[in-house]
């Protein structure tokens, strides 16, 4: 098919996709109203990511009633667990999560289609499939990006952490005093933590049990040092240890296994140096030594 007739064909299609999804927005009727509600029955907190924030609103017009029929039990726990690792279960549901996956999906190719014909960068038109799974994968790599942030934060003050959670409770505090005040010292700093221990007293005020607080902290983060802390506080617990000891102890591990982390992270530095060195240091090296040899070599003969 030639160029002439696949262009007029390419924005026949576009458009007629933008009168079906104007068409859906007016008169497309939403049966699950229950979707944009959430359980605390709050509105969501404003995202602090302007694409998502954007996002939101667009897919509310347009994606999130096809969302919502995406039923697979197992994709949707996948996705809700993501949410809630990450930190943005404030922020979304899963509905508007696999919403915004569908918008993006679509909206990013026809965005690049549209920017190829107006600026005339002549692109070939299959370029941009290859765009859908980035654009359907945007989403997640917002959330993993948002979830490892929130696991360098929680790794660098859980060793601190501990400790003053020990110091208190030697102090005469018991274990839920301490994460009170611990809490109150730390409010305003933007700690991920300190936010996630103020979730645990609250739902400690709700009515679960401190176990059960301390397991949910644990699958929030899901992390391996914190899951070997609740497993420790949950221990001692039961076992009627004394929690001070226990705390102090699982500092020091803590602070082990950042040291041995930080010589891992340290070998693998020395190794990545090794790429920049070959193709772009020792090659300027060669040619500042041997560079006035071969041209005196060359020159010199004639």
């Amino acid at each position: 098919m030639s160029t002439d007739l696949l262009l007029p064909l390419i924005y026949i299609l576009i458009a007629g996709f933008s009168v079906y999804w104007t068409l859906m927005v007016i008169f497309g009727k939403n049966e699950d109203m229950k979707v944009l509600q959430w359980a605390s029955g709050n509105a969501p907190v404003k995202s602090k990511s302007p694409a998502i924030e954007i996002s939101r609103t667009l897919t509310h017009q347009f994606t999130i009633q096809h969302a919502v029929r995406i039923k697979n039990p197992r994709y949707r726990k996948k996705i809700e667990n993501l949410i809630l690792t990450s930190g943005l279960s404030a922020e979304l549901n899963v509905d508007e999560f696999i919403g915004i996956k569908i918008l993006w999906g679509v909206l990013l190719p026809i965005v690049l289609i549209i920017l190829n014909f107006a600026l005339q960068l002549n692109y070939p038109y299959i370029f941009f499939l290859f765009v859908i799974p980035i654009g359907w994968h945007f989403p997640n790599m917002h959330a993993k990006a948002m979830r490892n942030k929130r696991v360098a934060s929680v790794r660098a003050d859980l060793p601190f952490f501990i400790d003053l959670l020990a110091l208190s409770t030697e102090a005469g505090l018991d274990f839920t005093g301490a994460i009170q005040r611990i809490v109150e010292k730390s409010r305003g700093t933007g700690s991920v933590l300190a936010e996630e221990l103020e979730q645990v007293l609250r739902d400690i005020a709700l009515g679960s049990s401190r176990a059960q607080a301390l397991r949910g902290l644990a699958h929030r983060l899901d992390m391996s040092e914190i899951s070997s802390f609740v497993n420790v506080v949950i221990d001692a617990d039961a076992t009627g240890a004394s929690i001070s000891k226990v705390l102090k102890d699982q500092s020091a591990q803590m602070r082990l296994e950042r040291f041995v982390r930080a010589e891992k992270e340290g070998a693998k530095a020395s190794q990545k140096i090794l790429i920049p060195l070959m193709f772009f240091i020792i090659p300027a090296v060669f040619i500042v030594v041997f560079a006035p040899v071969a041209l005196n070599f060359i020159y010199g003969n004639n």
